[in-house]
């Protein structure tokens, strides 16, 4: 290897502008040698830095199947939670925290807005079907406020289903409460990106050498890799690199053009009316072209841009929404065809909470390809995993109660910010969630940012 290259280094090529992953050759030379030989890289080069994932799922759960009734490491994890089990150690479950915020608190109904309005920001909304919408700025915006300057992107807000703004969608509240989660300010919502292609394009066309639109244009209409528009360059820099950071790169080219296979895949696919049933209330006119049908590959997908986007430096904050709060998607792939919000409202019916219990389950099972994906890539001396401290949950509990305390919430990873893993964590009952958000801003800033958050009454560290 020889010459040192900046963290910035994109490869060039006819208007193309590719990031590249954290290589060897990006440490000065005499902390690349001591890495080699410790294999250590990042904790000689600096720790890597903490990233934040905020991921959201709707309507609620049905808590006796989804809360342990046991607490600290030896806990019984609870059957909705079972898909879980081959990476119990990676994540805790955080039980007795409310978010007082999403109550009506006077505005009569509507839990389900408020859930999502509430569940970043902790605050209360304006209850408008207009345009005052008025709920507050979302932590993972104050997180990009404070460390978004470090990455071209500040943050990334992702989902599966579309982002609203306007129109009123539940009981007299504005569908933009219900369809958003991050708020760059306590009047806009942070539209979130569904569809794959967009997001693939945002990660690899970024600073001064990003793609020019004519290069885009021919590049996606003769269908060819991003990768062939950066060859030349791509050689060039090989030359340069050792061997670890040739597999290294030969490791992410394969990833590239896997991704992009999916993509055209998913391009050349028609919603069919087979495929619609499976959207639930969601209709193929409502999906962007580009945008999968299969809810399973559709969340799948976004999972490997969120991993993509960290293992690339390209943010270090993203939110996800699995769906847009009051989905009534359906779920045929589990032997569940009804909507999932219709479900919610059991009313004590068996067979409508077995079926919230199967959704559960599934939902269980999509975090536990995120935290996988997650784990299987390495940095420094650890994972992906053990640097990106990641929030799941809802402001809802039980949705045939509507409830906003002892919320279903779990936190993963986050090893190298000092979070506990691998147990049930029993907090004071009616325990803001904003008080866990005050510890997380506290550990991903460094001490920059203090104050609380929200409606927090202090500080909770995991």
């Amino acid at each position: 290897m020889s010459g040192h290259l900046s963290r910035r280094t994109v490869l060039r090529g006819m208007g193309t502008a590719l990031a590249l992953p954290w290589l060897e050759a990006m440490l000065p030379s005499s902390l690349a040698s001591v890495a080699r030989s410790a294999q250590q890289l990042g904790s000689q080069a600096g720790s890597p830095p903490i990233r934040a994932a905020f991921l959201f799922i709707p309507n609620g759960v049905d808590p006796p199947a989804w809360m342990p009734k046991k607490t600290g490491h030896d806990y019984v994890l609870p059957p909705s939670l079972q898909p879980l089990a081959g990476v119990r150690d990676r994540f805790s479950i955080v039980s007795g925290l409310a978010h007082r915020n999403a109550q009506a608190l006077g505005d009569g109904p509507g839990d389900h807005a408020r859930s999502a309005a509430c569940f970043l920001t902790g605050a209360h909304p304006v209850k408008t079907a207009g345009t005052d919408i008025n709920v507050g700025m979302s932590v993972d915006q104050v997180l990009a406020n404070a460390i978004g300057h470090q990455t071209p992107l500040p943050s990334l807000e992702l989902g599966c289903e579309p982002a609203m703004r306007s129109g009123a969608c539940d009981s007299g509240y504005a569908c933009a409460y219900s369809g958003n989660i991050s708020w760059r300010t306590a009047q806009q919502p942070n539209l979130k990106e569904i569809r794959p292609r967009e997001v693939f394009e945002r990660l690899f066309s970024m600073g001064m050498g990003r793609e020019n639109a004519a290069a885009r244009a021919h590049r996606l209409k003769s269908r060819r890799s991003i990768l062939d528009f950066v060859s030349q360059d791509s050689q060039q820099l090989n030359n340069r690199l050792g061997r670890a950071d040739q597999n290294r790169m030969d490791e992410y080219f394969d990833g590239v053009r896997a991704l992009e296979r999916r993509l055209e895949m998913i391009e050349r696919v028609t919603v069919d009316p087979e495929a619609a049933r499976e959207l639930g209330g969601i209709t193929p006119e409502d999906l962007p072209r580009g945008t999968p049908a299969d809810y399973r590959e559709h969340v799948g997908i976004m999972s490997d841009l969120m991993v993509l986007a960290f293992k690339l430096d390209q943010t270090r904050v993203t939110s996800f929404m699995l769906a847009n709060e009051g989905s009534n998607r359906s779920f045929p792939y589990i032997e569940v065809s009804e909507g999932h919000h219709h479900l919610s409202h059991h009313r004590g019916d068996q067979a409508m909470v077995e079926k919230i219990r199967r959704i559960n389950h599934f939902q269980s099972g999509l975090l536990a390809n995120v935290i996988k994906k997650l784990d299987a890539v390495q940095e420094g001396d650890g994972t992906l995993l053990d640097h990106t401290m990641l929030i799941w949950g809802s402001a809802i509990s039980d949705g045939n109660r509507h409830n906003h305390d002892h919320l279903p919430v779990i936190v993963a990873g986050g090893s190298a910010a000092g979070v506990n893993l691998g147990q049930h964590i029993q907090v004071e009952e009616g325990t803001p969630m904003c008080n866990l958000y005050t510890g997380m801003l506290g550990k991903l800033t460094e001490g920059q940012v203090t104050e609380k958050f929200g409606d927090a009454t202090g500080t909770l560290l995991i």
